[in-house]
């Protein structure tokens, strides 16, 4: 993991990926007010519409066209080389595959884990949303996919993947009915999960999804350490703030 400047802003990114451009942007940098201070990308959060306009101008790369999602904890994959991804009104979809050097993908989190998804050789790259509801109802798994169609077996590439800063265990608290969602099909969930207060768990959420990529045949996948609950200087968190911003994962091939 590391925390760099890029175009004058502060992001976070993992290791090298050849052929491909990615990173998290903070909370940094931008113009949006308390408590969305102060670079905000989330259009639904609140806060001033024109200052979010402008914070998504700031974060956009100098080349390509960025494709904004109608996120809404599903499993729905956006073909991000349609005409369909550049529409005035933003796909309802939770992730999104392009070939494309010119489609910038965005994943917007505040807690959630934002999962950059693709060939190892950059080919073909993917991002998706993931929070508990997408991770149980299989959004990974339907990103690989959609990869993975692209693709006759004789030249199918090998696949690597980065999940982005999201909630870490220790602060991400759910319910009896979360629990059992994942376990219910696959034992082996439970060691994800620690044991809360009375009726309650303490869920790995980047252990999960590792887990769920690794078992649909990523051979790499690389997690940030960083909380977005405990880096409140840093990082949005919906479970510490309510009212808060969003910060967004951008990924696209290089030129």
């Amino acid at each position: 993991m590391r925390i760099k400047q890029v175009d004058g802003l502060k992001v976070i990114t993992g290791p090298d990926w050849p052929g491909v451009s990615y990173f998290c942007t903070t909370r940094v940098g931008g113009v949006s007010e308390a408590p969305w201070r102060s670079l905000n990308v989330g259009l639904h959060t609140g806060d001033n519409r024109q200052h979010v306009l402008e914070n998504r101008q700031r974060v956009a790369p100098p080349s390509g066209t960025v494709v904004w999602l109608e996120q809404v904890h599903g499993t729905d994959v956006l073909d991000a080389d349609t005409d369909a991804a550049l529409a005035g009104t933003p796909v309802r979809a939770d992730a999104a595959v392009t070939t494309r050097p010119d489609r910038v993908l965005a994943i917007m989190v505040a807690d959630c884990l934002p999962v950059v998804l693709g060939s190892a050789d950059g080919r073909i790259i993917g991002a998706a949303h993931a929070g508990w509801r997408g991770l149980a109802a299989g959004v990974l798994e339907n990103t690989l996919q959609a990869l993975q169609s692209r693709f006759i077996q004789r030249n199918a590439p090998s696949w690597r993947a980065w999940i982005g800063p999201g909630i870490s265990q220790p602060n991400f608290e759910v319910g009896d009915d979360v629990y059992k969602r994942f376990v219910q099909n696959d034992a082996a969930m439970g060691r994800f999960f620690l044991p809360g207060k009375p009726g309650k768990w303490l869920a790995d959420l980047a252990g999960v999804a590792r887990y769920r990529l690794m078992q649909a045949g990523v051979q790499r996948v690389d997690v940030s350490p960083l909380c977005t609950f405990e880096r409140s200087d840093l990082l949005y968190s919906y479970r510490r703030d309510g009212v808060t911003g969003r910060q967004v994962v951008l990924v696209q091939r290089d030129m």
